[in-house]
Order: structure tokens, then sequence, then C-alpha cells
């Protein structure tokens, strides 16, 4: 992989790993029209930690407030005895069902979902969830139902979100739009439900990403120019995906997921029209 194609894959990171459009999905079919034979490698997975990188520098003082209540908990042996220490704990509880989903099913997953026709079928069936949860949003507030902010979390919710991030492990469907729909299925507004979604992310990308990186390290670091392409892509990624980070919050305190549910049905379409004529296989 050479450097200009590593910036290359590190934009399209940095851009879909936050915008509800799947990161994994962009990256597989942007390696497979750059003639990589293997676009399900390590790479595809290891990249993500450039944008692990993003969410820590924009939530950094959320991450050590959380970090911080995390200690205090253990240390007092109680659960939740501040407002950020049960939301290190709402967090930690939804990062279990993508553990045991990735742990138990990820050769499966990779030898069902890593592939052209799947990752467009899953983009539409939850392009398709996300405008139902948009629908039972827009219900929620014609019965004056106010939106739940991040503080209304419950511990049931944040399994019914982390088990929609588990779901994410299939490409095309999005990490940030499983999680954010979920959280409006139940009631959260979209800047709440996106907040929570960036947050919940942090666990679950560095635990794949740096597994990934350890098993695949031969590969990864096998000369010096692929330590060059992906020392590149993480960094770009990790730019982007900032800059994504902010435009996401800012976009949903005035605008709906329309606009994503339309792309996500479009580049659904689009690969199933691009296999129709053989770009893809």
């Amino acid at each position: 992989m050479t450097v200009w194609e590593a910036t290359i894959l590190g934009v399209i990171q940095g851009l879909t790993e936050f915008l509800p459009i799947s990161s994994t999905a962009h990256l597989l079919v942007a390696r497979q029209l750059l003639g990589h034979e293997h676009p399900e490698d390590a790479f595809t997975v290891v990249i993500q930690l450039g944008t692990l990188v993003a969410v820590f520098a924009y939530f950094w003082q959320d991450v050590v407030k959380l970090a911080k209540g995390l200690f205090a908990d253990l240390r007092a042996r109680h659960i939740g005895s501040t407002p950020d220490a049960r939301m290190g704990w709402l967090i930690v509880l939804g990062t279990v069902p993508v553990v045991l989903v990735g742990f138990f099913f990820k050769n499966w997953l990779k030898a069902t979902f890593f592939n052209p026709t799947s990752i467009a079928i899953v983009a539409i069936v939850f392009a398709l969830l996300m405008g139902a949860a948009e629908w039972w949003a827009v219900r929620r507030a014609q019965r004056g139902l106010a939106p739940r902010e991040e503080a209304d979390i419950t511990w049931l919710d944040a399994l019914w979100v982390g088990s929609f991030q588990a779901l994410a492990l299939m490409p095309g469907g999005s990490r940030s739009g499983t999680t954010i729909t979920a959280g409006l299925f139940v009631g959260l507004g979209r800047p709440a439900a996106a907040r929570f979604s960036f947050l919940l992310s942090l666990p679950a990308i560095l635990g794949a990403g740096l597994k990934e990186m350890f098993d695949e390290r031969d590969r990864l670091f096998a000369s010096g120019d692929q330590i060059a392409a992906l020392g590149v892509g993480l960094v770009v990624s990790a730019v982007v995906g900032y800059l994504s980070i902010a435009f996401l919050l800012n976009f949903l305190k005035r605008y709906s997921t329309a606009v994503f549910i339309v792309y996500r049905l479009l580049l659904g379409v689009t690969i199933l029209g691009l296999l129709a004529i053989g770009v893809l296989k």
C-alpha cells in the first residue's frame, strides 16, 4: 500500500467512522476499487485507532471524569456513586455485547459479511431501521414527550444501545448509525444519542484495533513502507475524525438523520449496481 492510498483511506475512515454511514463498508469498497487483493485485512480495522484518538481528543474532559468516577467506585466498592461514575459503568455495560459477539463470531462475520453484496444489503436494512427510529422520534414529539438526555440513560438503555453496536460488526451497519438508531428508539434526543454513541465507541474500537494489530503484527510491520502507510492512515483519520465529530454533533442539534438515511440507501443501491456491471466482485 502506498502513502497516497493510505491518505485516501485515512480521509475515508475519518469521515465515515462517526457519520452514520459505515466506515468499514466504505473502506472495503474503496480498497477493492484501489485493487487491494485483501481489503478485509488488518489495516481496515487498525486504522480505526486513528479515529479513536479523535474521540479522546474531542471528549478528553469527559473521559477523564469517567475514568476518575470508575476508579473512585472501585476503591469504594460501590457502583454509580456519582453521575460520572454511573455513566462510566453504563459504557462498560454497553460494551459487553460487542465484546461477546466479536470474540465468538469474528471469523463467521468476516466470512459472511465482508463482501460487497452483504455490505449493500446491510446498508439498506439499517437505513430503513434509522428511518423507523426517526419516525418514532417524531411520534414522541407529537405526543408532547420531550427528548431524553444523557442523564436519563438507564442500565437497560445502555444494554440496548450496546446490542445495536454489536450489529455494526457487519460492514454497512455503521457503529454510530446503529447506536444512534438505538438511542432514538428509547427516546434519546439526537445530540444525546450521538454523544453516548461516541463515548461507547472508545473501548470497542480500542480493543478491536489493538487485538487486530497484535494478531497481524507481522504483516502490518513487514516493511518500512507498510509502517509509513499505516502511520499516515492513522494520523489522517484522527484529524478528519475530529472534524467529523464536531460537524455531526452540531448538525444533529438542528437536523434529523434523514440525509444519512438517503445516502445509505443510495450507497447500497450503488454497490449493487457496481456489482451488476462487474466493477466490484
